[in-house]
């Protein structure tokens, strides 16, 4: 079964936890961890397994149950992408924090209240706070079902178009991986009824049209995924499938080539050629080095 932790984030380390989620790490000190049962919690904790932290809550020094109805100014959902580890590479400035696991963020979310989190889930941060940020652990991921589901929609209709290209592991995951697409839709399309996909041109209704991550999600850094040059419209009427599997690929000077991996059958061929030779919509210095990585990643 999987598991889901719970960390609470004080204002005092709000620098070394926007410093953690962009460099895909977080850590203890030593002497954090030697109290109880706090680094073998840590150590349990698998690739896969969801950590939920918690910032900017209210004073923690109350009864059991007093955080169910406040609010959090931040949360965050992430899930292990590296079990526990020791490591003395600096990542933070003011030490060193060597009991490490790697993360990867789903889902960012401002001033939720803490029904969303549900009642199990505060008191889980709570303890946390009062125990100096130490992992506290819940079986399942029910209560991060509940925040996805509780959380309101990015926009309406945000969600049309999303589709996983990668792969989460879980069901709740995924929502959160859409949910962050949804975002990205709502920015790139920023309301718009009609978009032009990027590749072939063609305008359609928005709901024919995914915000398409141009470096691979999975490949990415959270810097990556947020920005707006390494995403791009592409339609759904076959180019967004096309350009994702690598079988057309865009050159350094902006236009469209076509992969040998087209080969496998004539109608393959046949789709991928008619984009052969356009120029990829908003070519620049900006997207140019996403667009390389997929050409010599997962076009060739």
């Amino acid at each position: 079964m999987s598991t889901t932790a719970y960390i609470y984030v004080s204002q005092k380390s709000s620098g070394n936890f926007d410093i953690g989620l962009s460099r895909g790490v977080w850590g203890w000190r030593s002497s954090g961890l030697d109290r109880a049962d706090a680094r073998a919690a840590v150590q349990s904790l698998k690739e896969g397994d969801l950590i939920v932290f918690g910032y900017g809550g209210p004073a923690n020094r109350v009864p059991p149950g007093e955080w169910a109805d406040v609010g959090l100014r931040r949360v965050v959902v992430t899930q292990v992408t590296s079990p526990y580890y020791v490591d003395r590479t600096p990542v933070w400035p003011d030490d060193e924090y060597p009991e490490r696991i790697g993360i990867d963020v789903l889902d960012e979310e401002e001033d939720v209240h803490g029904s969303a989190v549900g009642a199990d889930g505060m008191e889980a941060l709570r303890l946390s706070s009062n125990k100096q940020g130490v992992a506290i652990l819940r079986a399942g991921t029910a209560v991060v079902a509940n925040l996805a589901g509780a959380l309101p929609p990015v926009a309406p209709g945000s969600g049309d178009g999303s589709i996983d290209h990668d792969g989460a592991e879980n069901a709740v995951a995924q929502v959160l991986v859409r949910r962050e697409q949804a975002k990205l839709r709502r920015r790139l399309l920023n309301g718009a009824a009609q978009a032009t996909c990027a590749l072939c041109g063609r305008t359609l209704p928005v709901r024919f049209i995914r915000a398409a991550h141009i470096k691979r999600r999975s490949a990415a850094t959270r810097e990556e995924r947020l920005q707006l040059a390494n995403v791009m419209p592409a339609c759904l009427l076959g180019c967004d499938e096309l350009f994702e599997h690598g079988y057309v690929y865009v050159t350094g000077d902006g236009s469209i080539a076509v992969s040998d991996k087209t080969n496998t059958t004539p109608h393959l061929t046949e789709a991928a050629k008619a984009l052969e030779g356009l120029t990829v919509a908003d070519y620049g210095p900006s997207r140019a080095p996403f667009f390389t990585w997929h050409c010599d990643n997962v076009a060739r």
